[in-house]
């Protein structure tokens, strides 16, 4: 075996040009091939193991295929052009140049790729995280290396160049608690009972946006005798136009007509970003 080698190389040095150019190319497409196939193999063995994060291994490996095969081809090609007779030394620094003047002209695209590396490095968020990223709310679907995908409420893909990111706002429970105190007029069932029904139909109406069913959390009275009710809804963040604009309104104009003199003001919203639970300790 250890005089195979130096066989092989005294064979190929006395070769036709041509013949070891195609050598050459030959050993440089199969190392692509043994590149992609190392890769696909990889993604196979950890998908069902890694979970959510498996889409930021994804886009790793796709960045460390793609210098790997640069690189093979680089070389592939000086080597080649050495055979014809080029310096190698001058092909380097041509290519060098070539790269310099690429990344100068090309400056958002190479700020996307080294941001997107970061994200994927960094654990700033998450597949399915719930954030908001450049004004824009959604669910992360991949984490790419040009690109970050959202999903919006109404279920459109948002892709979000990556030298845009400058700030992420994450909800860790992927909604927004909105809370709606009404002060209950003379008649407190029926004035319940109305805007609960305008609570459930809400929810009926915009269940995109009202990601889980209202809730009732009771009673309580002021200092002052007056007495409130308190609706609870869990919503898509940044959506919470549906409370004010809509809602709001609807139970606003429900208890005007259980009491003519009921105003506006007595009908507060309130909202709260649900904290992620923390485990117990032992």
């Amino acid at each position: 075996m250890s005089s195979a080698m130096p066989d092989l190389a005294a064979h190929f040095s006395q070769a036709h040009g041509l013949i070891r150019i195609a050598v050459i190319a030959g050993v440089a497409a199969a190392a692509v091939v043994l590149v992609h196939g190392i890769r696909r193999l990889g993604q196979r063995l950890i998908a069902a193991r890694i979970g959510r994060s498996y889409s930021k291994l994804r886009s790793l490996a796709s960045l460390i295929e793609s210098a790997t095969v640069f690189a093979v081809c680089v070389a592939a090609i000086g080597l080649a052009l050495r055979e014809l007779g080029i310096s190698l030394t001058a092909y380097l620094a041509s290519v060098s140049v070539v790269g310099l003047a690429i990344a100068f002209g090309s400056q958002g695209l190479v700020q996307d790729v080294v941001t997107g590396l970061t994200l994927v490095l960094s654990d700033a968020f998450d597949i399915g995280d719930m954030v908001e990223i450049s004004g824009q709310t959604g669910v992360v679907e991949r984490i790419g290396m040009r690109f970050t995908t959202l999903t919006n409420f109404a279920g459109a893909a948002v892709l979000i160049p990556n030298r845009s990111i400058t700030n992420v706002v994450a909800y860790p429970r992927g909604y927004v608690r909105a809370y709606v105190d009404v002060e209950l007029p003379g008649d407190a069932a029926r004035a319940e009972q109305a805007v609960w029904q305008i609570a459930e139909s809400a929810r009926e109406q915009f269940p995109g946006i009202l990601v889980a069913p209202p809730s009732l959390e009771g009673r309580a009275k002021t200092p002052g005798g007056a007495e409130y009710l308190r609706v609870k809804f869990r919503l898509w963040p940044g959506q919470g136009a549906l409370i004010e604009g809509i809602i709001r309104p609807r139970m606003v104009s429900a208890l005007r007509a259980l009491d003519p003199d009921y105003a506006d003001w007595r009908v507060a919203v309130t909202y709260r970003a649900e904290p992620r639970p923390t485990a117990p300790r032992s």
